[in-house]
């Protein structure tokens, strides 16, 4: 029993530092201008969530087209991006709506 005890904490703390290796770092970028001298608002964010799935794709051809703008303006650009996803993948909408009856 005591092993088996130990074998799950120490299964626990694998799994927490697999978490912890995931998490992001902070973006040194953030509100400063990019190349073309302009910062990535809440609606460009918007535009690169409803894009993502075919960024991707290119991404992984090519070097010049990143999935994320990293000269953004943090919370807003972050929020746009995740709303033109949500759009895009669906959102969770479709299993929320209503059954209809056999009648």
């Amino acid at each position: 029993m005591r092993f088996q005890k130990a074998f799950l904490l120490g299964l626990i703390c694998v799994a927490a530092l697999f978490l912890v290796g995931c998490a992001a770092g902070p973006n040194v970028l953030t509100h400063s201008a990019g190349a073309d001298g302009k910062i990535a608002g809440f609606w460009l964010g918007l535009w690169h969530g409803f894009i993502c799935p075919v960024t991707f794709i290119i991404s992984l051809f090519s070097d010049k087209v990143h999935l994320y703008e990293v000269h953004n303006n943090g919370g807003w650009y972050d929020f746009g991006f995740l709303m033109g996803a949500c759009m895009i993948f669906g959102g969770g909408g479709k299993s929320s709506g209503w059954k209809k009856s056999a009648a």
